[in-house]
């Protein structure tokens, strides 16, 4: 049966709702660059596997950072993943530094840029020293809120600047995902001097800019509801209050509650059968919280015969490390 969306909307409008041209685009591409592989199989089986892969949310693993941006669907998929794979972190009580957390992402993303992991941390530290420690939980709703709504944030922080400046915010360009990523954003100085802006005014500027984010900014009545609260606030502030909303993750939907985020019971079970099978590695990966990762890195659903670029770095990334670990117990 049908969805009340589906019927809802004409075919194209509901196609291009659910970026399918992106996903058909990217298969065909795929297919043309691995025809010789995917045919000892055929090409019913390889869409049959690539949807699959989508609706699974592992078709973003080891992609190039264009196309797990590409779709609101992607950018959770890979949210997901990433809390995933490394919510160990979170589970022995581990801190980390931004740049410990861009590694951690480009193991998913080799291009992921330091500038988003950068004003992730951002959110997180306020005015402390981008090298400080961060938790696992803080870093995460927080790169959540940057990531998945980055567009919208740059958006948002011009209007800051211009109620800042007096200047009338209505005139705001709202910026593409490529240009909005080199905007810069208003200081931790010039906030806490000026003590932020009117926060009835900022909301009246979000509403406008909501309408015009139909597809990439937190649901408006959830915005109104965090600056509601407060009668002036500051760039940083608001962004603090975003990630920290029960709403709105649950709106999102890529991560579960704060109260829940190292409980995954589906997959620690299907990581105990895999370890199970493999001689050898139970002990080494309870041995420590580095070695806690590597099942996460080699999800069971990644392997596809028509990713195999994409695999190859995978093995040369581990194969690296058990270098590295070779040539520190010959020394």
């Amino acid at each position: 049966m049908l969805s009340p969306e589906r019927l809802a909307l004409p075919d194209y409008e509901y196609l291009a709702q659910r970026h399918v041209l992106t996903y058909m685009e990217d298969a065909v591409c795929q297919l043309l660059e691995n025809k010789e592989d995917i045919s000892q199989y055929g090409i019913a089986r390889f869409f049959t596997e690539y949807f699959n892969s989508v609706c699974q949310g592992t078709h973003i693993l080891f992609r190039e950072f264009s196309f797990i941006q590409a779709t609101p669907h992607n950018r959770a998929s890979f949210l997901r993943a990433f809390w995933r794979c490394f919510r160990t972190v979170g589970k022995n009580g581990d801190l980390l530094t931004m740049r410990e957390y861009h590694c951690l992402l480009q193991l998913l993303c080799p291009d992921f840029p330091l500038e988003l992991t950068q004003k992730a941390a951002r959110i997180v530290l306020m005015d402390d020293a981008m090298d400080c420690l961060m938790s696992f939980s803080d870093f995460l709703f927080a790169f959540q809120i940057q990531f998945y709504y980055s567009e919208f944030l740059e958006s948002v922080a011009a209007i800051y600047q211009d109620l800042l400046s007096g200047k009338n915010p209505n005139t705001v360009i709202v910026p593409t995902s490529s240009s909005g990523q080199h905007r810069p954003r208003p200081t931790l100085g010039e906030a806490s001097m000026l003590e932020g802006v009117e926060a009835s005014l900022f909301c009246q500027c979000l509403e406008n800019l909501c309408d015009r984010h139909k597809y990439s900014c937190p649901p408006p009545a959830l915005v109104k509801e965090v600056l509601s609260n407060v009668q002036r606030l500051t760039f940083y502030g608001f962004l603090v209050a975003l990630s920290k909303h029960h709403g709105i993750n649950q709106a999102l939907g890529a991560l579960p509650d704060k109260g829940d985020l190292m409980h995954d019971p589906a997959l620690d079970e299907e990581l105990e059968r895999l370890l199970a099978q493999i001689p050898g590695l139970v002990n080494s990966v309870t041995a420590g919280p580095e070695a806690s990762c590597l099942p996460a890195r080699t999800p069971p659903r990644v392997g596809s015969p028509w990713r195999p670029l994409h695999h190859a770095r995978k093995v040369d990334a581990e194969s690296d490390g058990s270098t590295e670990e070779t040539d520190e117990s010959e020394t």
